[in-house]
């Protein structure tokens, strides 16, 4: 019964639009006092979760990510990337892909992501004649590419929410070749699109300009090597790491690049502070919710559960996939994350599967959703930076979405693309 108690109060919540922390939250709570639990003991999970030393690397991550969007980082990958791509098919949605690669090395952050290059591209694509659609989808798609790659916050997380056994650096390594596959399956996407719809290109500048362009953003490019570098050598921690981020890019936009006004910072320590205390509240209530259902033992509930129903570990990583994908519809991601990772890991385990390699699943299961209705949030942003209705990007954003699962289903069932840099760097 105690189950029915937790899950039909959260699917219930959930279908009447309470947000999802408040809905973990009541569900937990509900459960709890149904198996006559001290409600105390329900705060302490929360509190013991978010007071974990190993997240204070996401609010800093996130402070970082504001400063570059804010400092003016996002104009210069832009450049970079349309003197590198721009006289290709469709060159502003080559030039999208490639942007956001490059400025996700810095942001870790879907929704900054699409937020900076998004807010740029979208309205170039449609003063240049580009379909609205086609310039939403190609950039929330791109989005994608920011999770997967240092410095990614919800690496962070996963790490957190598999009892911090599994190393940041290897995840950090792992996401780096998955995330090459994915921009090129991107950029492979937006030229048949664009090819289809007869969209220009621009003429190459020449690598002269390339250069140029290069040199100007290499201050904000080298970021991602320190973090990455100092992590992976050992010589600091990634909370050590995200703390020298933020100071390196308050340096690089303020002094070097002279674009980080004081009302810029004001504004990014107000929109990191807004988004960190958002994310940490999701992250103590799913945490919560997430030792109810290891007291409940769920996890090998579902272990047992899929062991019954086929030994096939194919069939076992197809179902949890496609779980996974349905869940990511109406969760945002860092619940998902916090719940589904103490639940499918030892499944996942269970049956072979590397929890690196696992971690780099869940991320680009959680990432398509974040461009599928209902929640969508990165769908939502996207579509309101173009001012159109979501439906009218969904109608042709299937070839992106197709991408997308096919790279999920390489990540799935081809291990070394996840696992050989990592033990590389061993």
């Amino acid at each position: 019964m105690e189950y029915v108690v937790l899950f039909g109060l959260l699917a219930a919540l959930l279908a009447i639009g309470v947000p999802v922390a408040f809905s973990l939250l009541a569900a937990t709570m509900a459960t709890v006092l149904y198996l006559s639990i001290p409600p105390i003991v329900v705060f302490q999970q929360m509190g013991s979760d978010i007071t974990s030393v190993a997240l204070l690397a996401i609010p800093l991550f996130i402070f970082t990510g504001e400063l570059m969007m804010k400092g003016g980082l996002s104009d210069r990958m832009i450049a970079l990337a349309s003197s590198m791509v721009g006289h290709v098919r469709g060159g502003l949605g080559q030039v999208t892909v490639v942007g956001s690669t490059l400025f996700g090395g810095v942001s870790g952050s879907a929704i900054a992501d699409v937020s900076a290059i998004g807010g740029t591209m979208i309205p170039q694509m449609q003063k240049r004649g580009y379909d609205s659609d086609y310039a939403v989808n190609v950039t929330i798609s791109a989005a994608l590419v920011a999770l997967l790659v240092p410095p990614s916050h919800n690496m962070i997380l996963y790490s957190a929410s598999a009892g911090g056994g599994v190393s940041i650096s290897d995840l950090f390594a792992a996401g780096v070749v998955p995330a090459g596959i994915l921009a090129l399956a991107l950029m492979v996407t937006a030229y048949v699109v664009a090819r289809k719809r007869g969209y220009a290109s621009d003429p190459f500048p020449g690598f002269g300009a390339v250069a140029t362009r290069l040199v100007a953003a290499i201050p904000g490019l080298l970021l991602v090597g320190i973090i990455f570098g100092g992590i992976r050598a050992g010589v600091f921690t990634a909370v050590e790491s995200a703390s020298i981020a933020v100071v390196y890019a308050t340096v690089i936009t303020g002094l070097v690049y002279r674009h980080l006004s004081w009302s810029a910072f004001k504004a990014a320590c107000t929109g990191a502070a807004r988004t960190a205390g958002a994310v940490l509240f999701i992250i103590g209530c799913a945490g919560a919710f997430g030792w109810l259902m290891a007291y409940l033992q769920i996890p090998s509930a579902m272990v047992g559960l899929l062991q019954t129903l086929t030994d096939n570990p194919i069939l076992v990583l197809l179902l949890i996939n496609l779980i996974l994908l349905v869940l990511g519809t109406f969760m945002d991601m860092a619940p998902l994350i916090i719940i589904c990772t103490p639940i499918f890991l030892p499944v996942a385990k269970a049956f072979g599967v590397d929890p690196v390699q696992f971690g780099v699943i869940l991320l680009l299961n959680c990432g398509i959703g974040l461009i599928t209705p209902p929640v969508g949030s990165v769908l939502f942003i996207g579509s309101g930076i173009a001012r159109i209705p979501m439906t009218a990007a969904l109608k042709s954003i299937w070839p992106f979405y197709i991408a997308c699962v096919a790279v999920l289903m390489l990540v799935t069932f081809v291990p070394q693309l996840s696992l050989w840099l990592p033990n590389l760097l061993k």
